[in-house]
């Protein structure tokens, strides 16, 4: 086990944090689980507090790890988090005759959102505005689309990027089969 105290407060929020994504976990869930707030989980997992023996030991508890395991073994950097073709959550019933499969980890939502979308035939995906601020920014694999922002339209094929304002009404529309990537960021 790491000795150094300075060691041991640099390696514990990217160890807790490791741990609840790895857990699948967000920080309403973790705070749930074991008892400590929200706020001072993330506090934490940011390294902007410290916690105590028994909020650490709650932490340890809810996310099923070992204490002497956060802080030795395989660093954060030199580990790959894998999510298989047949794991990545998929949302069939949003949209017309299209399939999006959800890339971003679930923390992740509300902020920086990574989709992949399959159109088939007369496919489209309509969106109401989503928070101020917020734009898409998308990319056509594969077949052809029309995205429509507002008053705005532009037709894309494969290879092409477009980049739009998300906080008004927005679609994406496929007259044949198509395959987009799509990141949505929320200001």
């Amino acid at each position: 086990m790491t000795e150094n105290t300075d060691d041991i407060l640099n390696l514990l929020p990217a160890r807790l944090k490791e741990a609840r994504r790895a857990k699948g976990l967000s920080l309403e869930a973790v705070a749930n689980l074991s008892g400590v707030s929200r706020s001072m989980v993330s506090q934490i997992e940011r390294g902007e507090s410290s916690p105590t023996i028994s909020t650490l030991w709650n932490l340890t508890r809810a996310l099923q790890v070992d204490f002497a395991g956060l802080l030795e073994g395989t660093k954060a950097n030199d580990q790959i988090e894998v999510l298989r073709n047949t794991e990545v959550p998929s949302i069939d019933n949003m949209g017309l005759n299209c399939r999006i499969r959800i890339l971003s980890p679930p923390e992740e939502a509300g902020g920086h959102e990574v989709y992949e979308i399959e159109f088939d035939e007369d496919g489209a995906l309509n969106s109401q505005p989503h928070a101020r601020g917020a734009r898409e920014q998308l990319t056509v694999l594969e077949g052809a689309v029309k995205v429509t922002s507002g008053t705005a339209v532009t037709e894309l094929n494969q290879g092409d990027t477009a980049r739009y304002a998300a906080d008004i009404a927005h679609s994406i529309s496929a007259s044949g089969p198509a395959r987009v990537f799509l990141i949505v960021k929320n200001a």
